[in-house]
């Protein structure tokens, strides 16, 4: 079962595609926005992050801090980064620890029999590090609520 709004959000340390370790305990004080999603360089997950680059001036009017989030290794993430001119930190969670510990790992993705994919999901993490909203999406192919997040982060400020 995946994190639900009101619980405390699990700590992660993942690399970003700078080499560096990002933790979500040091982001205390600000409002974070985890966007879990299943691999670089595919059509709804480049939409979907491309979206929150179009976006970033909502959430940084709110003083969220953007982390997309994919079992893709760091290099393949900083090329999808760079390609698509991303604006906000991609993380690394090839070893698959946040994706369990936020209960959005696929058993075996539905294209191409992979296992070990995370599912598309996004978490908005208050400046305590209370998840306040939580979002699974059904299938690979939907994306995340924007305008639910949106609102949320504007209910913590």
């Amino acid at each position: 079962m995946s994190i639900q709004a009101g619980q405390t959000a699990p700590d992660f340390t993942l690399f970003d595609t700078d080499k560096n370790k990002v933790s979500l305990a040091d982001q205390k004080g600000s409002n974070v926005v985890v966007l879990f999603f299943p691999l670089a360089f595919t059509g709804v997950c480049t939409a979907e992050l491309c979206n929150v680059r179009d976006n970033i001036a909502v959430y940084n009017n709110t003083n969220a801090k953007v982390f997309g989030v994919s079992v893709d290794s760091l290099f393949t993430l900083g090329k999808f980064r760079a390609e698509q001119n991303l604006n906000f930190p991609l993380l690394s969670d090839f070893n698959k620890e946040a994706a369990k510990a936020y209960g959005v790992l696929y058993e075996t993705f539905p294209a191409f029999e992979m296992q070990g994919v995370s599912k598309r999901a996004a978490f908005v993490i208050d400046k305590g590090g209370v998840v306040k909203y939580a979002e699974v999406c059904p299938t690979p192919g939907d994306l995340p609520d924007f305008a639910a997040i949106q609102e949320t982060l504007a209910s913590l400020n």
